[in-house]
């Protein structure tokens, strides 16, 4: 055998090997999740501009470059989770970690590391500027029962029975809601609870679909939003002792208009509204206070019985 025939040979195995190493290192490659922290407001990325190791100058250029890299991501077949990026928190975080801020190594550490995970989706190929909007209302979510579950740790125990009330108003929260839907009948479900709290207004959006004909008999409501905690957690806040709220179901299916119930929130319980205040309620602008005209073919009903257990709390 030729000594050139050896090299070739020789030669073929090595790039064999090389395409063979290659090809398990992209593999592992998707296999490895990513996550990348988005500046989505102006202002926050102004503020990273003061590091000299940022190296953008134009917020819709960044965010260009942002799109750019989360389809590259997608195309390689990575799943990639897509968080707000918020200065504060990372200068509080380089300074309790003792990082240089002004290093893409700290941005990436506070990325990646629970601390600055925040409220993140997964990427779904959407368009940058369809992003946004969903990564602030994720943001807002989360916000929103933190501040709640905060709330109901905070009230501690009955004097009377030692009983965490925090933990008895999520359960009565849950046969509410249970009630709330059972009431309603047939159809997909649109509720709305609202709870002023000293520190922020609490709102929580909850869709539900009962008595779907493709189910069995006796299924439980399908909840669109996660398992129904975070509604649960506002309405257990607006159950709370001391606490007031209010709470809006509107219906629609089975060919009927779309029905709007109210309730308002007190002592512990719900308190049905009238036809006339549900009216009032859903057609006032919150902001304003002005008039905002009825929608057709929606009847304005008033608040069913909800019959559950007074708390002694």
């Amino acid at each position: 055998m030729s000594k050139n025939r050896t090299r070739t040979g020789t030669a073929t195995r090595i790039r064999a090997r090389i395409r063979t190493e290659a090809g398990v290192r992209r593999g592992l490659r998707r296999e490895a999740p990513s996550t990348v922290g988005l500046l989505a407001d102006p202002e926050d990325f102004a503020a990273m501009r003061g590091y000299r190791s940022f190296a953008f100058e134009d917020h819709r250029e960044y965010l260009g470059h942002v799109d750019a890299l989360l389809k590259s991501l997608a195309a390689e077949g990575i799943h990639t989770t897509v968080t707000l990026f918020d200065p504060e928190e990372y200068a509080h975080y380089c300074a309790e970690t003792g990082l240089d801020p002004d290093t893409p190594e700290a941005r990436t550490r506070f990325t990646a590391e629970p601390a600055g995970a925040g409220a993140g989706l997964p990427y779904a190929g959407q368009p940058i500027g369809e992003l946004i909007p969903l990564l602030v209302e994720e943001a807002v979510r989360q916000a929103t029962w933190e501040y709640a579950t905060l709330l109901l740790a905070g009230l501690g125990r009955c004097a009377e029975c030692g009983e965490d009330i925090g933990r008895a108003c999520f359960e009565q929260a849950g046969r509410v809601l249970r009630q709330l839907l059972a009431g309603a009948g047939p159809g997909h479900h649109h509720l709305v609870c609202s709870v002023p709290a000293e520190e922020e207004h609490l709102v929580a959006v909850l869709h539900a679909d009962t008595g779907d004909a493709q189910a069995p008999p006796g299924s439980p409501p399908r909840l669109h939003d996660r398992d129904g905690a975070d509604f649960r957690t506002v309405l257990a806040a607006g159950l709370a002792p001391g606490t007031t709220g209010g709470l809006v179901l509107r219906s629609s299916g089975g060919g009927l208009p779309d029905r709007v119930h109210g309730w308002r929130l007190a002592h512990g319980t719900l308190v049905p509204l009238s036809a006339a205040e549900v009216f009032n309620a859903y057609c006032t602008d919150a902001d304003t206070g002005e008039p905002v005209a009825p929608e057709p073919d929606v009847e304005y009903c008033p608040g069913y019985r909800i019959d559950i257990p007074h708390p002694h709390h």
